[in-house]
């Protein structure tokens, strides 16, 4: 799909928004669950599914954008480097949802602590994994909003 108006762009990334506060629940849910490690496999399993479908909704998926001029393609590249996002039009992988997660390495290690305080730490823990998804996730809406609204002609 490509999106030819700042009016789409808008609806896209409201769409987005709304995926991303649904998965952050679930990432909340996968915190309050005292397994060590479980959380943050339900979180890499999550940003490997999330991150291309929001891709997929702006258009920069790596099949959306590999059948691009390649004029365009390279903008599109461009621009994505330039905001610091290795993630649109690529393929999502396990090294990539890594290397997104240790952004916000700093919560998860607190979240992992807290986890293990009888009932006000599981809610702190399941609040900052919902915080930690969401800031992944929006912070990448971000960048597919920005990457497509400078190449709307």
């Amino acid at each position: 799909m490509q999106i030819t108006s700042l009016a789409e762009l808008d609806r896209v990334a409201d769409e987005a928004r709304k995926l991303v506060t649904k998965r952050a629940l679930v990432s909340a849910g996968a915190a309050v669950v005292p397994v060590p490690g479980a959380d943050l496999l339900v979180d890499a399993n999550i940003l490997t599914k999330l991150l291309p479908d929001i891709n997929q909704r702006f258009g920069l998926s790596k099949d959306q954008v590999e059948q691009l001029e390649p004029d365009r393609a390279k903008q599109i590249f461009l621009i994505a480097a330039n905001l610091g996002n290795g993630v649109i039009g690529r393929s999502i992988t396990r090294r990539i949802v890594t290397a997104l997660v240790r952004r916000v390495a700093a919560r998860y290690a607190t979240k992992s602590v807290l986890r293990f305080v009888p009932f006000a730490g599981q809610v702190a823990a399941a609040g900052i994994s919902f915080g930690a998804m969401k800031l992944v996730g929006n912070s990448h809406i971000d960048d597919c909003y920005e990457t497509v609204k400078r190449t709307l002609v």
